[in-house]
């Protein structure tokens, strides 16, 4: 059974920001649990991009998380694809994502809750807008943004570089003599400097004196003092979500976090940074269907 679709517009600072809501057809809703009666997602876009999302990846969720019962509105940050004004960063979204909520909470009265679902950057963004906004329920966060330069070095070194190693393609290239030893070489070892080299990168300059705390630093302090619940799923083939999974192996403070009993944590094994095939985007469904069920 095909959801229920209509575009929305709502205003955003001056702008006018357009979207699509999916709601659960009639019949759907009479053999879905409470809770999805009560409860809706916003997905968050990731990156440089619209509310489709890549192969159509954030159409096919809202519309299969409808089926599931959940009302799901994704829309267009402000200067991406059809709303108005001028582009923005990640961390710059919040006015976006609050006329959202008051956009999604008009159109659905009988919601009492709203779960932010986002990729990449739109995860980072979702996570740090969640403590400001007691609508906020629930977190549900795909290959999360943290990026540092020593970050994504050590996440190079640890998984590309032995993932290479392993590959015919790169031994063929060897013995065939198309292999660039020196070009690799440097890049190996710009690779080591960043990893080594000292404290990861801060973000956005400083301010009075005092270095600005870094991304995952920031991110940290979001998700611990956000009260709500959180999923968190990784792509084990991405390097984006390999450097968020680092955190914990190199963190006390992100291993009492992300092994608290508010976080529910997956790993999907060889897909890649949007879940490109099919049976990895089905899972991500199921594990958020599933997931916004259970509590």
């Amino acid at each position: 059974m095909q959801p229920d679709e209509r575009a929305l517009r709502f205003p955003c600072a001056g702008d006018w920001l357009y979207g699509v809501l999916s709601l659960p057809s009639a019949s759907a809703s009479v053999s879905t649990p409470a809770a999805a009666a009560t409860r809706g997602v916003v997905i968050v876009v990731g990156g440089p991009q619209v509310r489709t999302g890549s192969h159509r990846q954030f159409t096919l969720l809202a519309r299969s998380l409808a089926q599931a019962g959940f009302p799901v509105l994704r829309f267009d940050y402000r200067g991406m694809g059809d709303s108005e004004g001028e582009a923005r960063d990640f961390e710059k979204v919040g006015d976006d994502l609050r006329a959202a909520l008051d956009c999604f909470c008009a159109e659905v009265p009988g919601m009492r809750e709203v779960v932010l679902w986002g990729l990449c950057d739109g995860a980072a963004a979702a996570a740090m807008y969640a403590p400001q906004d007691a609508r906020v329920a629930g977190l549900a966060l795909l290959n999360p943004w943290v990026r540092t330069e020593q970050g994504a070095a050590k996440a190079t070194l640890k998984h590309y570089y032995r993932a290479r190693l392993l590959e015919p393609a790169f031994w063929k290239k060897i013995a065939s003599g198309r292999f660039d030893a020196a070009q690799a070489a440097r890049s190996l070892s710009a690779s080591v400097r960043s990893a080594f080299g000292g404290a990861a990168g801060t973000q956005n300059g400083a301010q009075d004196g005092a270095p600005a705390a870094s991304l995952p630093e920031r991110m940290h302090a979001a998700l611990n003092g956000f009260g709500g619940k959180t999923l968190v799923m990784l792509s084990s083939a991405d390097l984006t979500a390999q450097e968020f999974a680092g955190l914990a192996s190199g963190s006390r403070d992100w291993q009492r976090l992300l092994n608290g009993p508010a976080v529910t944590r997956h790993t999907l094994e060889g897909a890649d940074h949007t879940c490109s095939r099919r049976e990895w985007h089905e899972q991500v469904v199921g594990w958020t269907a599933g997931w916004l069920r259970a509590w």
